[in-house]
């Protein structure tokens, strides 16, 4: 359940390139990681689910390794690295939480980003084949310096929320994706927007206020996870994944989560110099 249904391949980090590369070459451009089957749903629940370190990005590992261990319920789960990855991912008792990296047909420059994904074993040689139940983005996958920390939490958390949607509503996620999701009825709702990741239309509290009737709060990125330590009531987070600002083409994605990892708002679009990337103001007029 990738965000958008035009994944043109997916591998995991640079690691694996050089190992899958014929493979992947050999996919051709729609090669997308099929959603996971209502048997395979029912499987999850009696894995055990390894979370995938990365090598040579320690922060990120620092920050899932904290949210698991903090919120994870949902199975019995383990640490592993790369090579007991490779051992282990044909092997349908487990599932993984692992960062692959994916670029989107049409997507001017083929710009990718690194997700988050929740996948079973599976017995196919072909990693975009593992069956998926979960994909979020969190990085553009050349921004070394993407800043993240304070979604993780909510993520681990929805992660969970929507394997238990999925035992129910598996159709409707199908055909809507992360969209599924998006709520209306925002307006007792206090929103913590993360000031460096938002459109030139709506980066400041005068033009929101000409577009929206909400209570909004323009932090950076620390202050926004300063003000999630407390567990903030009828509170929602923003959170953003765009190209660097020198790149000229990409797509970019906004979310909307709560504390308890509630996904309320999730949207994706082209960047282009009419439409610039971050959070605008045709966002607020969608969640109305």
């Amino acid at each position: 359940m990738h965000p958008e249904t035009r994944v043109t391949a997916r591998r995991l980090s640079k690691r694996y390139i050089l190992g899958f590369t014929l493979g992947l070459l050999c996919l051709g451009v729609m090669a997308n990681p099929p959603l996971a089957s209502k048997q395979q749903i029912g499987m999850f629940k009696n894995s055990k689910t390894c979370v995938v370190f990365e090598d040579g990005i320690s922060f990120y590992n620092a920050y899932i390794k904290d949210a698991i261990q903090k919120y994870w319920k949902s199975t019995d789960y383990e640490f592993i690295d790369q090579k007991e990855f490779e051992k282990r991912r044909t092997d349908a008792k487990y599932s993984f939480i692992v960062l692959m990296n994916g670029a989107y047909d049409k997507d001017p420059g083929g710009v990718s980003y690194n997700y988050i994904n929740l996948v079973l074993g599976d017995i196919s040689d072909n990693l975009t084949r593992m069956p998926e139940f979960c994909s979020l983005p969190i990085s553009y996958s050349g921004d070394n310096e993407a800043d993240y920390e304070y979604v993780i939490p909510a993520i681990v958390k929805f992660i969970q929320i929507h394997m238990k949607n999925l035992e129910k509503d598996r159709f409707s996620i199908s055909l809507n994706g992360l969209k599924y999701y998006n709520k209306t009825g925002f307006k007792d709702k206090v929103f913590l927007l993360n000031k460096d990741k938002m459109a030139p239309n709506a980066d400041s509290p005068e033009k929101i206020k000409t577009g929206s009737p909400y209570y909004v709060k323009f932090l950076t990125s620390a202050e926004i996870q300063k003000e999630l330590t407390v567990n903030p009531t009828n509170t929602l987070f923003h959170f953003h994944v765009g190209p660097p600002k020198d790149a000229g083409a990409g797509k970019c994605f906004d979310m909307l989560f709560d504390v308890e990892g509630n996904l309320y708002y999730y949207s994706s679009r082209k960047i282009t110099n009419n439409n610039p990337d971050g959070f605008n103001l045709n966002d607020f007029k969608n969640i109305r």
